[in-house]
């Protein structure tokens, strides 16, 4: 069975669809799946092993210059990509009217999708030839995973979902212990000071515990350089690729992060993971996967270094 899958952005929506691929690709052996998501992000469909082509898009890109040569060259190219091939099923599960309209109705096969009541932008549901109810009471991986059970007409495992990617990155080699703080988000209100980052930093390096600091942008690298001056255990890692970074997170003991999508990778490979939740409610979009600890207050500044302190010294024991 051919499949075009669509999920666009951002990075933990997309890694949020990983564990219905499993599902999927359990319930029918012969399943290939092609899918279309933004270029930034194309790395993360890759790890799984059910996909078989990424057709990248760069909607976040071209609409800076709609009207260029270089864009409608790489429109060209990228519709070209996605109608090269009949599909069972076309599965739209971004729920957007940016992914119907410039994917789903573009791709050649029945097309699928939540119905108007089950969607972000009710809109995008006129685009699809099938459409499925489905609660929006629950996390969000359990609402793609049963959109792919009633689109691919298979029951719906019962076990929590399994992204299976962590194999790729553990590492055989023998590596000293280390900790990962993804101390960057994109608004501010889901930002933890860095006077909390800084004393906990201070807690774990007097166990002589490495902590490890990625950044993604020349203002996250002066933060991270910032937390680490003058500290030794502390390595502000080089700029990395989500390849990269994904083995740095594989083959941590712990690692601690604000609400980030970084967040999202580090429950896709199963490691425990301390979430800092104060601007946004995790019941239905949080962390989703083993050993994932959520502390939560009505704001980032009622979290203390101390309260997590106490949670990291548990798993790192």
């Amino acid at each position: 069975m051919k499949v075009c899958v669509i999920k666009t952005s951002s990075m933990g929506d997309v890694i949020h669809t990983l564990p219905a691929l499993t599902d999927a690709q359990r319930a029918i052996p012969n399943l290939s799946i092609d899918w279309v998501v933004e270029e930034n992000f194309a790395e993360i469909p890759r790890w799984h092993s059910a996909v078989n082509q990424i057709i990248p898009i760069a909607l976040r890109r071209w609409r800076k210059s709609p009207f260029s040569a270089q864009t409608k060259n790489e429109w060209k190219s990228y519709r070209t990509l996605l109608q090269a091939n009949q599909y069972d099923a076309v599965i739209d599960a971004q729920g957007l009217f940016k992914s119907a309209f410039f994917a789903t109705r573009l791709a050649n096969g029945v097309k699928h999708g939540y119905d108007r009541k089950s969607i972000r932008e009710p809109i995008a549901s006129l685009f699809y030839d099938k459409k499925y109810a489905i609660s929006y009471q629950q996390h969000a991986v359990e609402r793609i995973r049963q959109l792919f059970a009633q689109a691919l007409s298979y029951p719906l495992p019962k076990e929590k979902g399994d992204y299976d990617i962590a194999r790729h990155f553990i590492s055989a080699d023998s590596i000293e212990p280390y900790v990962i703080f993804f101390h960057s988000t994109t608004r501010d209100e889901k930002h933890w000071s860095e006077r909390e980052w800084r004393n906990l930093i201070e807690k774990l390096t007097a166990l002589s515990v490495q902590v490890r600091l990625p950044w993604g942008n020349e203002k996250e690298k002066a933060r991270a350089e910032r937390l680490a001056v003058g500290l030794s255990h502390v390595v502000v890692l080089p700029k990395l690729s989500l390849n990269e970074l994904a083995r740095q997170i594989a083959n941590a003991k712990v690692v601690v992060s604000v609400d980030t999508g970084l967040a999202h990778l580090t429950a896709a490979l199963d490691k425990p993971n301390i979430m800092l939740y104060g601007a946004t409610d995790p019941t239905l979009i949080g962390c989703y996967g083993q050993n994932q600890h959520y502390l939560t207050a009505n704001s980032m500044e009622n979290i203390t270094s101390d309260q997590v302190f106490s949670a990291l010294n548990l798993l790192i024991k």
